[in-house]
């Protein structure tokens, strides 16, 4: 019974995983709305190292339509505006000499459609990522049997394991039905 402890631990551990995966993903995906963590996968050429944005600037929102960027070096500006705009965001920043100004327009209709279409695309992804969790795990469960535990005991682990892939595929809805609510809210 050890052994199906072990399966059951490690199938919700790389579940949850996946959607912490796809949390990260969502956040990138922008509402309309500045956030610093818009810029969260921005690298910047850094002394020839691509390093993350954060290291090399703050970021603040002094308001919901504006995303300031203040490098720690000001010989870099050039560099994190570039990076900027080549990290396709569909973002326009613009250098003061000193500071990185970006403002996020206000989405269009057609532009909501298309990230809630995005956004369902990633939740998918996230699914098939516990899917594929889920049948690993059955399949140790295939290999315990051949090893001499139980019959019952392996339909009570696969069941279990079924009840956990429900839950965490539930807990993507949930996700994605708030990550759509906070696109087509205006």
């Amino acid at each position: 019974m050890e052994e199906i402890d072990l399966i059951l631990d490690d199938t919700k551990e790389r579940m949850d995983k996946s959607i912490q995966f796809l949390i990260s993903e969502l956040k990138k995906i922008r509402a309309g709305k500045a956030m610093p963590s818009m810029l969260d996968g921005v690298m910047v050429e850094y002394y020839g190292t691509p390093t993350p944005i954060l290291q090399v600037a703050s970021i603040t929102t002094p308001d919901s339509r504006t995303i300031f960027v203040k490098p720690w070096e000001k010989t870099i500006i050039q560099d994190i505006e570039k990076a900027i705009i080549d990290n396709d965001l569909g973002l326009n920043p613009q250098n003061d000499g000193e500071n990185i100004i970006i403002n996020i327009p206000a989405l269009t209709e057609e532009r909501r459609l298309v990230l809630v279409k995005q956004i369902k695309g990633e939740g998918e992804k996230g699914k098939i990522s516990i899917r594929s969790v889920r049948k690993e795990s059955n399949e140790l469960m295939k290999k315990l049997s051949n090893e001499g535990l139980s019959e019952d005991a392996i339909k009570d682990g696969e069941s279990e394991i079924q009840k956990i892939t429900d839950s965490k595929i539930s807990r993507i809805d949930e996700i994605i039905k708030t990550k759509e609510t906070e696109i087509t809210t205006i």
